[in-house]
């Protein structure tokens, strides 16, 4: 099994790390490297700070398979690397683009979420997860589009904008009533 063979599935992958088989770590950074370190570019502003994420992802995902066995090699990833930026960018208490993008995009989505004291009691991250599943999924595509770039990827709305053809104020005031569906979808008064 070639790390370079294109039909190489997630699964696959994931036997590697089992076998550790270190063609898993390559694999994963030919299948996903790219992806990855964009959406760590995007939160550290740095191509240099996005690949150091990356790295320390990968060798935290060799070290983590075994025991753990993730179903999306993908969402694993994924989800790791934006942990580990929005980690080093709070360290390093980033300014750049990147960061800026990550703070108001928090910012932004604070309103709609429940108090940080109320996290827990309201439910797990897993419901919470599976939640935020649902409600993406309920929007109409154009709009379900929008907020994954921006609260998943974190671009900033004028990248979404010429992304998606349409102009930066339809952006900011779907995503702005995107917020306020979210709140609803969670229980939360209306704004």
């Amino acid at each position: 099994m070639s790390n370079h063979d294109p039909e190489l599935t997630d699964a696959a992958v994931v036997d590697l790390f089992f076998a550790r088989d270190e063609r898993g770590i390559e694999a994963a950074r030919e299948k996903y490297g790219g992806m990855c370190k964009r959406i760590a570019a995007n939160i550290l502003g740095s191509e240099e700070d996005a690949e150091e994420c990356l790295n320390d992802v990968l060798l935290s995902t060799w070290n983590a398979i075994p025991p753990a066995k993730p179903g999306s090699l993908f969402g694993y990833l994924v989800t790791a690397v934006r942990n580990t930026a929005i980690n080093l960018s709070v360290r390093r208490k980033a300014e750049k683009r990147g960061g800026k993008q990550m703070r108001l995009a928090l910012e932004e989505l604070s309103e709609s979420l429940p108090a940080p004291d109320n996290v827990e009691a309201a439910f797990s991250e897993h419901e919470a997860a599976e939640r935020l599943r649902q409600f993406v999924a309920s929007l109409p595509p154009e709009t379900g589009r929008m907020f994954i770039l921006r609260y998943v990827y974190l671009l900033p709305v004028n990248e979404i904008a010429g992304k998606m053809g349409v102009g930066v104020s339809k952006v900011k005031v779907t995503l702005h009533r995107t917020r306020r569906a979210l709140k609803a979808f969670l229980g939360g008064d209306e704004l």
